[in-house]
């Protein structure tokens, strides 16, 4: 036992591997040991009485290894104790191990089994419980292990391993358990399945009398039905359907079969665990009884109506029937408490993936939708995760069967959901499904929504209004399947909502067209469509363009495939498209009319957008995009003129813009006559001062930007993204006038000379009369606001109205009396001091009112401002190396300085424009304007001295290297050296200046060629500096610069000449610094004397000898310094700057060979660190080549 004692220690281990392999261990020992034992004759097993000893009752010894049968004895023991996970590892062990051995039988397991399970009245509870567990789960490894019904006798002897009286044992035993306690009921009868199972399938010789048992222990006592009955009958019935089951199960069930639709309403009762001879019951789950799992009689029943596999087996029973009596009708009743319901929403999801599509409606029933949805729709409900969890598990259900996904929308959206599914329950089920359905179950929803479209409601009046609400509702979700962009678009059923929308939205269906390719002519609802409606139709037409123009779509050019936006997979705009409809249902008089007359005027000028059109298609390839831009922009123009609802919001001017700028860019080539020139001007003095074409049709795109409408906005930037290669000097003119800083007042002046415009011109003008269904929720919320604000004054007025009158004896009008005679007449007096009252409250109220008038227009300015500065990003963007860049820098510098707190974001804008856009670009503009380029360049420094904050003055650094890069690109170089030798006299001499270190350091080390030719200007600055500070800045900028030297090229007799002058600025500095002239502090003057050193070591790369770099470097000099540094107040206490000194007079001294290098600098690390100068160490140690020299030298040294 000594080798298998310690794994019982593993086998009640937390880790599940850990008490497997611990199991597989004891078992493999214990096999083996069995296999050597020899079974000892009848005589010799007296051995235990002879020494004494009582021989034990229970006859293992006889037949097994010592070792086998103190772990069996062990094992079963094991079962009650409460350690960790000991009765789930020893109940594995003990039922593998019966499985495996041949020499006990079945009653002396149960016997043993029994008797170390009793229990004793002086038990604690807990106590108890573990006993009734290790019963249950002993005779549940004997039934598992296959003891319980083997028809093998013992070795060398005719005994069986098992017989009926253990069976019919087992049998008693876990009814017992179950009978004495409820909350190990399901259990024990689980169990007792087992075994009901394992007698189906066996064939020992008392097979039959089992069943007997079976049936009679199960059925002959007048037993209550609960739901462990329900399933070991379903087993039974399976096994045995001969038997005469309608006697077994009267009287409670009246038909044999139970899923029968009349034993469904009793089913019910006993699955919801009550009585179910009980008509009526209080719904509250027994006291301790309540589990949150289900009980496992409800996957059977599954199993029976909704068979898993196809084939397998039919259905018994009818699956809705049953769901809907046993399920909704009970669990989800109004009165079932939460519990039960609980339980539904588990079936649901145990159901869900066995339905099959056609079956789906009879899952969302009544009150199971209506739990679901007030559980979904509320977080503080009790069952709010469940039902979350719910509609996580139909979407999943979705993504694996996207087939299914329609006849889930249905129910959701159905007679038992909501219309409004996932606004009432604040999630995006209804949205999630239809991103994972495919084109087939798209098109499959739209026919079902168009459907809703032409129900004909009753006579009531009443249903009128919900029958427009219903449309309004498919209104909204045709749109909604375009705006979502995770639903896979499909050209087919796009064209489908576009073509519904245009025909209910600008026409009048009056004749059915079966033949028709437009799919919404092919009904006619009744009644016809209200104007609201239609409006609804219209705004929802244009919000999908905007939606579409703004996706990017797949177009396949030969054999290469593009991302377009804007266009269908064909290459065609999508409101080319649609125009294409509109023209199409104009010829079609017979089944529809406009649903306005259209006067000559309007119709000659559409007639001209068409033709304009048509020549847009001819142009030659290289003026393709531009063509393609002004082909977007006219059929835009020309499609929102159809859509306005009258002549003031039709806008004629910005279309005959449009025609004009086509026209005059695009000339027709046949029409150069009369008619042609009149379009463009017949006085040809006149024709040279007419604005550019592409000035006209980009003042066209920022009319659009002002409409501030969605559809607006995303045809203005697709537009100006394709005309962006046609862009003049004057159109980006154009666009920077509209940054310009208006005053408020200026702006509500041009707002009122606007004849025929709303004051929520921004709006789109069309926005007014719809804030029901068609606004874009900011300008509904907008609105909302402003409304209150106008209630909330007015009633502020006349409360002083109302105050000023009652001071004068005067009380307000109430309009309960109108007897005029009672009225007192008032004097001059009262007159008079009324009146001042009254102009006090009245003037009150209009400065209120032209306040708020101003800010409203200030922030409208603001958007239009940030919609302007999207046109500029896109232009850069697109065209990175154009010239005209350059002209956009400085406006948007001004417009980032000059914006208040409450254009933050516009500034934000601007800004990112500039550093990412711009700053950040690889490309730079060629054949630029240098005059211009200087211009820019010496402004921006210019403002960077002034700079009000470390953010403007970054942004500035990033534009001004820009600018550098481009005018040296363009060799403009003495340009770029002007602005920064001026900017560095700024920083180092001017005390005010705003300047920082970067903005100069990073010109020298971006172009270092260009910094090298103003070397002279780096070194003087240090003697010109205000203080130590400016001076270490400046030295600094000279170090960045001598690092870079070997970037330079061949430039050997200029750094050589150059060496001198750094030479002496630097001992000029330090000099002045030991006599107290200058400010300079330790830390500073450390710093400069490490430039010297790396002077020193640049120098030596480009002399040819020690001593030309020494006589450049004069030693001398430096040990005068030093001495001057020794006996220095300030400095005296700073030995490191003093060996800094001696190191640079050594590296002079140095001689040629690498050897000597080495020992030189060998002997300048001896020396730093006598004097505790442990930064130089490092210093020195980052120097070129030095660690490999130093180890050179130290092999050396170790030959």
């Amino acid at each position: 036992m000594s080798t298998t004692l310690p794994l019982f220690w593993h086998i009640s281990s937390a880790n599940k591997k850990e008490r497997l392999d611990a199991s597989v261990k004891l078992v493999s020992a214990l096999e083996h040991f069995q296999s050597k034992f020899v079974p000892k004759e009848s005589a010799e097993t007296s051995e235990d009485e002879e020494d004494g000893k009582e021989p034990k009752s229970d006859g293992l010894d006889a037949l097994n290894a010592q070792d086998v049968s103190y772990s069996i004895r062990r094992l079963i023991r094991g079962l009650a104790s409460p350690r960790e996970s000991s009765r789930l590892g020893f109940a594995v062990a003990l039922t593998e191990l019966l499985s495996r051995i041949d020499t006990v039988t079945c009653s002396q397991i149960v016997k043993l089994i029994i008797e170390s399970s009793k229990t004793q009245g002086s038990m604690t509870g807990q106590e108890e419980r573990d006993m009734l567990f290790a019963r249950l789960f002993g005779l549940t490894a004997v039934i598992q292990s296959g003891l319980l019904l083997r028809e093998t006798t013992l070795p060398s002897s005719s005994t069986a391993a098992a017989d009926l009286d253990s069976y019919k044992e087992v049998l008693a035993q876990l009814i017992a358990l179950g009978e004495k306690k409820s909350w190990l009921r399901e259990s024990a009868w689980w169990s007792i399945g087992l075994a009901a199972d394992a007698l189906t399938a066996s064939n020992v010789s008392w097979k039959n009398e089992a069943e007997e048992a079976t049936i009679s222990a199960v059925y002959a006592e007048a037993k209550a039905w609960t739901p462990e009955k329900v399933a070991l009958t379903l087993k039974l019935q399976a096994a045995h359907p001969s038997r005469d089951w309608k006697k077994l199960l009267a009287p409670t069930f009246k038909n044999p079969d139970l899923l029968s639709t009349g034993n469904l309403a009793t089913l019910a009762r006993i699955l919801k665990e009550s009585d179910a001879d009980e008509d009526q019951e209080a719904d509250v789950p027994k006291s301790g009884s309540w589990k949150p799992q289900v009980h496992f009689v409800w996957d059977m029943l599954l199993d029976q109506v909704l068979p898993k596999a196809e084939g397998e087996r039919a259905a018994k029973g009818s699956f809705p029937e049953f769901f809907r009596i046993v399920v909704d009708e009970s669990l989800f009743a109004s009165t079932s408490s939460p519990e039960r319901k609980y339980w539904g929403f588990q079936i649901f999801q145990k159901a869900l993936p066995r339905v099959s599509a056609d079956d789906m409606p009879m899952l969302f029933t009544k009150n199971f939708m209506r739990s679901w949805i007030n559980h979904l729709s509320n977080s503080d409900r009790y069952l709010h995760k469940a039902a979350r969890q719910v509609a996580t598990d139909i979407q999943n259900v979705v993504k694996g069967n996207p087939r299914i996904g329609f006849s889930l929308i249905l129910q959701l959206t159905g007679v038992n959901g909501s219309r409004q599914f996932d606004k009432l329950t604040k999630t995006k089920t209804v949205e999630s499904i239809l991103t994972s359905m495919d084109n087939e179950g798209i098109k499959s929803y739209i026919d079902y929504l168009l459907k809703q479209v032409d129900d004909a409601p009753s006579s009531e009046t009443a249903d009128i209004q919900a029958l427009n609400t219903r449309r309004a509702w498919v209104i909204e979700q045709l749109a909604a399947l375009i705006r979502n962009g995770a639903i896979p678009k499909d050209d087919a059923w796009i064209q489908t909502i576009l073509d519904w929308l245009t025909v209910h939205g600008l026409f009048i269906p009056t004749k059915r067209s079966e033949k028709s390719a437009i799919l919404a002519l092919r009904s006619v609802p009744t009644p016809a469509f209200s104007e609201e409606l239609r409006k609804n139709c219209r705004d929802r037409l244009l919000g999908c363009l905007a939606e579409l123009t703004a996706q990017a779509a797949l177009v396949k050019e030969g054999d290469k495939t593009a991302k377009v936006a804007a266009v269908a997979s064909d290459g065609r705009f999508w409101v080319s498209r649609v125009l294409a409809t509109i023209e199409e249902l104009e010829k079609d008089t017979k089944h529809v009319r406009p649903l306005s007359e259209v006067d000559e005027d309007d119709a000659e000028l559409r007639q001209k957008a068409r033709q304009a059109l048509a020549r847009l298609k001819d142009v030659p390839e290289e003026r393709r995009e531009a063509a393609r831009g002004i082909e977007l922009l006219l059929s835009s123009t020309l499609l929102h003129q159809y859509c306005a609802e009258d002549d003031e919001d039709a806008d004629t001017e910005a279309l005959e813009s449009c025609i004009d700028g086509a026209s005059r860019m695009f000339p027709a080539e046949s029409k150069k006559g009369k008619k042609g020139r009149k379009s463009m001007g017949e006085d040809k003095g006149k024709e040279k001062e007419l604005p550019a074409p592409i000035d006209v049709l980009v003042d066209a795109v920022i009319g659009f930007l002002e409409k501030g409408t969605a559809y607006m906005r995303a045809v203005a930037n697709q537009v100006f993204a394709l005309l962006s290669g046609a862009v003049q000097e004057s159109t980006i003119d154009l666009i920077l006038t509209q940054l310009e800083r208006r005053d408020p007042d200026e702006l509500m002046a041009d707002e009122d000379e606007d004849v025929g415009m709303d004051e929520d011109e921004e709006g789109g003008g069309d926005a007014e009369d719809d804030e029901s269904s068609s606004s874009s929720s900011d300008d509904d919320q907008d609105e909302d606001e402003d409304e209150e604000i106008d209630e909330e004054a007015d009633l502020e007025l006349r409360r002083k109205i109302e105050e000023a009158l009652r001071v004068n004896g005067i009380s307000a009008a109430t309009g309960e009396s109108d007897d005029e005679s009672e009225e007192e007449l008032m004097d001059d007096d009262q007159m008079l001091a009324i009146d001042e009252q009254l102009a006090a409250a009245f003037k009150a109220r209009a400065s209120e009112k032209g306040r708020r008038k101003d800010v409203d227009a200030q922030r409208e300015a603001t958007h239009f401002k940030n919609r302007v500065l999207d046109l500029i990003d896109v232009f850069v963007k697109k065209q990175p190396t154009s010239p005209l860049i350059v002209r956009l820098i400085f406006p948007l510098v001004e417009l980032i300085v000059g914006t208040g707190p409450d254009e933050k974001q516009l500034a934000d804008k601007a800004t990112g424009i500039l550093r990412n856009r711009i700053g950040k670009s690889k490309e730079v503009p060629t054949s630029i304007s240098k005059e211009d380029a200087a211009k820019t360049l010496e402004e921006l420094h210019t403002l960077a001295r002034k700079a009000s904050t470390g953010d403007i003055l970054t942004t500035l650094n990033q534009c001004s290297i820009y600018l550098s890069r481009v005018l040296l690109h363009n060799e403009a170089s003495d340009v770029v050296q002007k602005a920064y030798r001026e900017s560095l006299t700024d920083f180092v001499a001017r005390k005010a200046s705003r300047l920082n270190p970067p903005f100069i350091d990073d010109f020298v080390k971006r172009f270092p060629q260009a910094a090298w030719s103003v070397r002279d200007d780096l070194v003087k600055a240090p003697g010109d500096a205000l203080n130590g500070f400016r001076q270490a800045q400046a030295f600094h900028f000279v170090n960045t610069l001598v690092n870079q030297l070997q970037a330079l090229g061949d430039r050997k007799p200029e750094i050589l000449a150059f060496m001198p002058k750094l030479r002496q600025a630097i001992l000029d500095v330090l000099t002045n610094a030991c006599t107290g002239e200058s400010s300079l502090t330790p830390a500073h003057a450390k710093e400069i004397l490490k430039l010297a050193l790396l002077g020193v070591r640049q120098t030596k790369r480009f002399t040819s000898s020690v001593e030309e770099a020494s006589s450049i470097w004069e030693s001398s000099k430096w040990s005068e310094l030093s001495s001057k540094l020794a006996s220095s107040d300030r400095f005296k206490s700073s030995v490191g700057l003093q060996a800094m000194c001696k190191q640079l007079v050594q590296l002079l001294q140095d001689s040629g060979t690498a050897s000597a290098k080495a020992s030189g600098k060998d002997k300048a690390v001896a020396k730093r660190k006598a004097s505790e100068v442990a930064a130089e160490d490092a210093e020195e140690g980052a120097a070129s080549g030095k660690k490999a020299k130093h180890k050179k030298a130290r092999k050396e040294k170790s030959s």
